[in-house]
């Protein structure tokens, strides 16, 4: 594919009138971005952006903790050139390395869809991508999730928004579970019945997260009634939630006690999710009150999130480890993998006080003893070595994060029969030479390929390595268009992994160093 060789990641508006676009609602004008010029044709590239497009109604009032409901038909011609109102009530730059806006307004449940070819095709492969966030925060209005590298490549790029927090996953009585699950649901049949009008292919889409948006793929994926919607799976730095009700129910009865209300919809409808948001903190913490982040990782690694997916018998029938063993979703195929060091920057600020301890004991206190605790550090003897927070460090990020990339692979693997599609496993390995280690979210805008993006040099530098970027978006690419990523599958004996480096590499079993975790 003849690409622009000066591709600007922040795209740059063009004056034309924008196109419009006939959706199942109504009709909707975007606005044409310039992406760049290729010398050799002299031919300018550009794409086109439809931002904050609903797909459901607003949810409140009536509908508010209610499950999605499509919108309402609309005359003439939507403007769809800015980003629409988003569930993220805060800015949580202290929280995120990623810049994700919250901007308000009722009509939060919203789609912003990126095309290199508005009305012209109905064949280009399709990227639907859910942001990250915990499950409480993050925003599909962040300036690296713009479609325009996947778009340069013939990609029709999906960005969508769902309900956070205690309003998307909190367990209340007299009201569906899972809404934000629902949200998700209805967002890819909007997909399913309009992404034809902007030049999308509706058989093959993939559905990518990253954090929290890697854990809703997966829970899509291991979801009978999600099997319909898209063709591929790809999960970056996934965290699943699988709650369960009773752990839930809790959490409702303690965020009800804490608000003076009942335990009903009825009495959290009279809360403003200004003070649910609030709340639903409190609600997680422990009796003692707020915790040290070295404290609340352990117990998130311990116990998991305490919002998200719950596993409710019906929508979400089982854990999902259970249903990719039984062998749903085996005929997708499917990416994962995790950054090397995820959550180490959290011990950033206490690493020189950490140092004259022994690993050792830090790792028994957080819950590692015995031969796994002995076989864990003989594995991961080259972290050792960078000192004690480093291996405190990865231990969180392998309890949280990388571990369950090892599961999840070998659970495709019992479920797999005849006609099943193959696993993908990665690891990111660069470092930042901001953190000195490959933390959460460094890998995101090498996947969009946005190194000029706003608030990359925090993360990744000043001058993180082009190469890079290219292997990483290339790869993902290559899923979305040709469903294989272009290194060997994970398979018994060997179980090869694709090290993103500079330079990266393919090796057998490169997360030997988790396995003395996965049978505890």
């Amino acid at each position: 594919m003849d690409q622009p060789s000066d591709l600007v990641t922040s795209p740059k508006p063009v004056t034309d009138a924008g196109p419009v676009v006939t959706t199942s609602s109504g009709q909707v004008r975007g606005a044409w971005r310039e992406l760049g010029s290729t010398a050799s044709l002299g031919r300018t590239w550009r794409s086109a952006a439809f931002l904050g497009i609903p797909f459901a109604q607003a949810p409140v009032g009536d509908l508010r903790f209610g499950a999605p409901v499509p919108p309402e038909p609309w005359d003439g011609v939507l403007e769809a050139t800015e980003y629409g109102p988003t569930p993220q009530r805060q800015t949580l730059s202290e929280i995120t390395l990623i810049p994700e806006p919250s901007i308000p307004g009722e009509s939060t449940l919203n789609v912003n869809v990126f095309t290199p070819a508005p009305t012209t095709d109905s064949s280009l492969p399709v990227l639907v991508y859910i942001h990250g966030g915990g499950f409480t925060a993050g925003s599909p209005a962040g300036p690296w999730y713009d479609g325009a590298a996947f778009n340069r490549d013939g990609v029709v790029t999906v960005s969508v928004s769902y309900r956070l927090g205690f309003d998307g996953f909190g367990r209340i009585e007299g009201a569906p579970d899972n809404r934000g699950v629902l949200d998700w649901l209805l967002a890819l049949e909007w997909v399913q019945e309009n992404i034809a009008a902007f030049g999308g292919d509706p058989e093959r889409v993939t559905i990518s997260g990253q954090s929290a948006g890697g854990g809703a793929v997966l829970t899509l994926l291991a979801m009978p009634r999600a099997q319909h919607l898209f063709t591929a799976v790809h999960s970056i730095s996934g965290a699943i939630a699988d709650v369960t009700r009773d752990r839930a129910q809790t959490l409702s009865r303690r965020l009800a006690v804490l608000a003076g209300v009942e335990a009903t919809r009825s009495g959290f409808a009279t809360l403003s999710e200004e003070r649910i948001l609030e709340l639903q903190q409190t609600a997680q913490e422990p009796e003692g009150g707020p915790e040290a982040p070295f404290a609340m990782m352990q117990r998130f690694a311990s116990e998991g999130l305490a919002l998200g997916p719950m596993v409710d018998g019906e929508l979400i029938v089982r854990p999902t480890l259970d249903s990719l063993r039984q062998g749903i979703g085996a005929d997708k195929p499917l990416v994962l993998g995790t950054a090397d060091d995820e959550f180490s920057m959290a011990l950033d600020g206490v690493k020189n006080k950490l140092r004259f301890i022994p690993a050792r004991l830090l790792l028994g206190k957080a819950g590692l003893k015995g031969d796994a605790r002995k076989a864990y550090m003989a594995a991961n003897k080259d972290v050792g070595k960078r000192g004690t927070a480093a291996m405190l460090g990865r231990y969180l990020s392998d309890s949280m994060f990388r571990a369950a990339t090892v599961r999840i692979a070998e659970a495709r693997l019992a479920g797999r029969a005849t006609g099943s599609a193959g696993t993908w496993v990665y690891r990111f390995s660069w470092r930042s030479p901001v953190f000195g280690s490959a933390v959460h979210c460094l890998d995101v805008p090498f996947y969009f390929d946005c190194l000029d993006g706003e608030r990359v040099d925090a993360l990744a530098g000043a001058t993180p390595p082009r190469l890079l970027a290219d292997d990483v978006h290339g790869d993902a690419v290559a899923l979305i268009v040709d469903r294989n990523p272009g290194w060997p599958s994970y398979e018994p004996g060997s179980a090869q992994v694709k090290v993103y480096d500079t330079p990266s590499s393919v090796m057998s079993d490169g997360y030997a160093s988790v396995r003395p975790l996965l049978n505890r």
